[in-house]
């Protein structure tokens, strides 16, 4: 009987780990999108710099005992406007939305919500990106979905639009 090297077995065991690892991985609810871990935890400390058109907001603004929304966003961001809309009708149904302007020239910000509506109740700028970075956010814009006590339930990297809402916001506000 022939004997059989071990390095001939490693390239067929390689391949049905990585084939194992993709379908388990295609298998999650939603497979294009990045997991977050700031899901279940508390919301990271919110640190922001003044800006003159939003009030600031703090982390005690997070634990009032309703639910909201903390979306990072920038003026030079197309997918924003975008998501913009859906913002509008969030604020319109009386959802709080904390706005945070990630990298972005303040007056540029200003006029962003001056020609699209402004529908935070609050805000502030994130000139260095540092925010953003303890909030696990990849790029702009991202939304999050804060319960009253300040845990963090929802993460939605790209624009919150429609399709967003209704399967994946929707359900938790109208529980609410």
């Amino acid at each position: 009987m022939a004997k059989v090297s071990p390095l001939m077995m490693a390239p067929p065991a390689i391949f049905a780990g990585l084939a194992a690892l993709f379908f388990f991985g295609m298998q999650r609810e939603n497979p294009d999108e990045l997991p977050s871990a700031m899901v279940g935890r508390d919301a990271p400390p919110v640190v922001i710099e003044e800006l003159g058109y939003l009030d600031s907001f703090t982390d005690a603004d997070l634990r009032k005992g309703e639910l909201t929304l903390v979306n990072f966003w920038a003026s030079w961001c197309a997918p924003c406007r975008a998501e913009h809309p859906t913002l509008m009708q969030l604020q319109d149904e009386g959802i709080k939305i904390m706005g945070v302007n990630y990298k972005d020239n303040a007056q540029n910000g200003a006029d962003f919500l001056e020609e699209l509506g402004n529908p935070f109740a609050k805000g502030g700028a994130d000139p260095n990106g540092k925010m953003a970075l303890n909030w696990g956010v990849y790029g702009v814009p991202e939304t999050y979905l804060v319960d009253g006590d300040g845990k963090v339930l929802v993460r939605i990297a790209g624009p919150l639009v429609q399709r967003e809402l209704q399967n994946r916001l929707r359900p938790i506000l109208d529980a609410q």
